[in-house]
């Protein structure tokens, strides 16, 4: 053992450290180790900053941007809707739906791309169900990893394993296209057993937003008596047709109609007017505390639904909420009652309460004088608060949820992504380079603005992943990966296939998660084809071995789709260590038994 392979190994070992005990963000340890390993002499200058620019990172960077825009023109949105269409509000078929999707949309193009592009679909339907999102993105991450393993264009190990299958000059015969297909399902199936099984027990439980509900914690703390929001269907059967004003709901039940839904819940009406007439067959959206609301349906003859089923998508966290606006000193709603200025007709937001000086209003909203520093609590959705926002009447005391959505470029997004995929697996143009194509192709047809673009791109995973590529480098480089790969094939001695397949998994899956997959297939399938000859055993699934295995990454965010889903979930190193630990070793329990009885 040389001196340098001693000290890229000190140098690995203080990046677990770094990673396990979180003493900096993980990103900070990518540039400690762009900023250290130079220094050290293990890599040149050149190596330790081309991380940035690798064909990895640049794909990385495309892909959310197309991902942005697909979610920009609500593509998303369609796409969300269409599972919980299929899979309802079940956090278990939500998962195993959202996983299974993107595993096998992985076995066509790359994970990266895959679990990007899926990633805002699952961020809403989260938002949409009160799904912690921290438990849908872990197993997408994971069966996007594995769903690389169903062709073999799904991963770049798997890409290059026919060119890397000779020995002694000798050209073994190569895999087709779906030769690795049976082992990747099972796989996948196994995942998916997985999480279905354990998941309550190894998924973080927390939500990074702050609340799934209409109002957010901050004003909950102020407006907690305002109350939540509730479905009330009015029967058929119902006589008593009268106008919101005649029933006076706010003043004897304290609560508000924001949204009114008629036939059969194609039409909707946000923010009624106080003179709209209630229908039989209506579906109202009301908010209001509880207790007043189960009396208002009681005393009306009205249902109480157990949850928002007309309005689930219409006035889900995804596309309204509650907002606190203070009235400016300039606004032109100062010395005027909220009756004169038509706020519901000409702005669609429903007015709930007004707090001024030590006093909350609920009741009577409609005849106070609104004065300059008065907080309106006002219900609307999301894209009607980014129009207000930029009108001088209100200061929001929080960032304005949601965006306006482009749905008229829909198609342009849509048009872009194909163009990208036809690159990819019809003109075989590198992945960076198209996906840049697709990224840079919904900049100019305005899919996106170019800030929009640079603000969607998480550039903690960026330098999370250019520094831990050059750290790869340098295993390559000292010659640390060839030794312990030699130390271990020799100790072996002349094993049975099955100890040998498993000895070149677990090396593999180690060398993919401190290096990179390529790196480790380029190095370890010449090698375990000679160790395959020597034993006795096929050496085609020997490299097969290698090149499956090098997906086997699943306990540290090393991998570039672990790195990915990091933030966006709120996972911490140790969330990948408990739920990694049994997905390794389960996908070797059901790859080296698939790979003797299938091949």
């Amino acid at each position: 053992m040389t001196p340098e392979i001693m000290l890229v190994m000190a140098v690995l070992a203080f990046a677990v450290l770094l990673f396990i005990f979180e003493w900096v963000r993980v990103d900070v340890v990518g540039i400690i180790m762009m900023v250290l390993l130079p220094l050290l002499g293990l890599v040149t200058p050149k190596q330790a900053i081309s991380g940035l620019s690798s064909n990895a990172v640049v794909s990385i960077i495309a892909v959310i941007i197309i991902g942005a825009g697909l979610d920009k023109t609500g593509v998303m949105n369609t796409m969300a809707r269409i599972i919980l269409r299929f899979a309802g509000k079940s956090e278990t078929r939500i998962m195993t739906m959202i996983a299974g999707t993107v595993a096998i949309i992985s076995g066509f193009m790359q994970n990266i791309g895959a679990a990007a592009l899926f990633m805002p679909a699952a961020k809403r339907i989260g938002n949409q169900t009160g799904v912690p999102i921290g438990r849908l993105l872990m197993p997408m991450g994971f069966c996007a990893i594995i769903g690389g393993c169903l062709t073999l264009v799904g991963s770049s190990p798997l890409i290059l394993l026919n060119d890397l299958m000779v020995v002694g000059g000798k050209h073994y015969e190569p895999f087709g296209l779906f030769g690795v297909t049976p082992i990747g399902l099972l796989l996948i199936a196994a995942a998916l057993v997985y999480f279905i099984l354990f998941g309550r027990f190894i998924l973080p439980n927390k939500s990074v937003d702050e609340n799934s509900g209409p109002m957010s914690n901050l004003l909950t703390d102020t407006y907690g008596g305002v109350g939540s929001l509730f479905e009330l269907h009015v029967p058929e059967t119902w006589k008593n047709e009268n106008s919101l004003h005649a029933l006076e709901l706010r003043p004897i039940y304290f609560s508000t109609v924001v949204a009114i839904a008629r036939d059969d819940g194609t039409t909707h009406l946000f923010a009624p007017d106080a003179m709209e007439d209630i229908l039989p067959g209506d579906h109202l959206a009301v908010v209001g505390p509880k207790e007043f609301a189960l009396s208002m349906a009681e005393d009306l003859g009205w249902e109480m639904q157990d949850e928002l089923k007309t309005f689930a998508e219409e006035l889900s966290p995804n596309n309204a909420g509650i907002m606190e606006g203070l009235i400016t000193p300039r606004s032109e709603l100062v010395g005027k009652t909220l009756t004169k200025l038509r706020i519901r007709d000409r702005f669609k937001v429903s007015p709930l309460a007004i707090f001024r000086g030590e006093k909350l209003f609920v009741s009577g909203l409609t005849g106070i004088k609104l004065e300059s520093g008065d907080a309106l609590l006002l219900h609307g959705r999301w894209e009607m608060f980014h129009l207000l926002k930029d009108r001088p009447d209100f200061v929001f005391t929080e960032e304005v949820k949601g965006e306006i959505l482009r749905t008229e470029k829909a198609k342009v997004a849509l048009m872009w992504l194909a163009i990208s995929l036809i690159m990819i697996l019809g003109f075989h143009v590198q992945l960076s380079i198209a996906l840049l194509a697709g990224a840079l192709g919904m900049i100019l047809t305005k899919v996106l603005s170019i800030d929009e673009a640079y603000q969607s791109v998480d550039w903690m995973t960026v330098f999370l992943l250019g520094g831990l590529i050059p750290l790869g480098m340098a295993f390559e480089n000292t010659g640390a990966a060839k030794f312990i790969a030699d130390t271990l094939m020799a100790a072996l001695g002349h094993p049975t296939p099955v100890i040998l397949l498993t000895a070149i998994g677990i090396l593999t899956s180690f060398f993919t998660l401190v290096a990179s997959n390529v790196g480790a297939t380029v190095l370890l399938v010449p090698l375990s084809m000679n160790m395959a000859l020597s034993a006795g055993v096929d050496p085609r699934i020997a490299a097969l071995t290698v090149a499956v295995a090098a997906s086997n990454t699943f306990v540290l965010p090393t991998h570039q789709v672990n790195a990915l889903i990091m933030r966006p979930g709120g996972y911490k190193t140790i969330d990948y260590v408990r739920a990694g630990a049994g997905m390794t070793i389960i996908y070797m329990f059901v790859m080296i038994p698939a790979l003797m009885f299938l091949y």
